[in-house]
């Protein structure tokens, strides 16, 4: 992804302060990471601190979900308790918003995504998402649908009701005022 935007100092500074003020709060997300190693990353990666503003800016509430254990990457992950409102009312991807004659919105979920330098989550990633608390009890989330589905026609989404993941299918044309994208980040 080519990033073309990066933070002044002082947003920098607003932003680190807003994600540590998030972690320690949250402890139970991450009980075996520490902030000063999440700090450091940040600071030397700017364009994905930029990314991660965009994340905050648009109301994802980014936080850390976990560390990956095999690359040592730090990953962030949308945490706000409803998809965010900001990436709402978007069709899935390009091809299924072009393919609608009528009443377009105005992005898809995979173009603000790659905008924004994040990726939508997958299926994993939304049900590890869940482990945390209960996300779209009344959204829901275009998650990354797997190629072979996405040849059919047909695009992925989640949400959580009656005290369950459900991981549904729909027209990658489709949207909904309720119906947006979480992003992942891996720093």
């Amino acid at each position: 992804m080519d990033y073309q935007q990066e933070l002044s100092q002082e947003q920098s500074e607003a932003l680190i302060s807003i994600l540590k003020s998030r972690f320690e709060t949250n402890q139970n997300r991450h009980p075996n990471l520490r902030w000063a190693a999440i700090e450091k990353r940040l600071k030397n990666s700017p364009k994905k601190l930029w990314s991660l503003n965009e994340m905050e800016r648009i109301g994802g509430e980014p936080d850390v979900m976990e560390q990956n254990s095999t690359m040592g990457e730090f990953v962030f992950c949308d945490f706000s308790e409803e998809t965010p409102s900001g990436r709402r009312s978007l069709c899935y991807d390009r091809k299924g918003l072009e393919s609608r004659r009528d009443h377009r919105p105005k992005n898809s979920a995979i173009d603000m995504a790659e905008e924004m330098g994040i990726d939508l989550l997958t299926e994993e990633d939304y049900r590890c998402l869940q482990n945390f608390g209960a996300f779209d009890s009344k959204t829901s989330s275009w998650l990354k649908t797997p190629s072979d589905i996405r040849q059919w026609d047909g695009a992925i989404f989640g949400d959580f009701r009656f005290g369950h993941v459900f991981v549904y299918h729909n027209g990658p044309q489709s949207y909904y005022a309720g119906r947006g994208f979480r992003g992942v980040l891996k720093i």
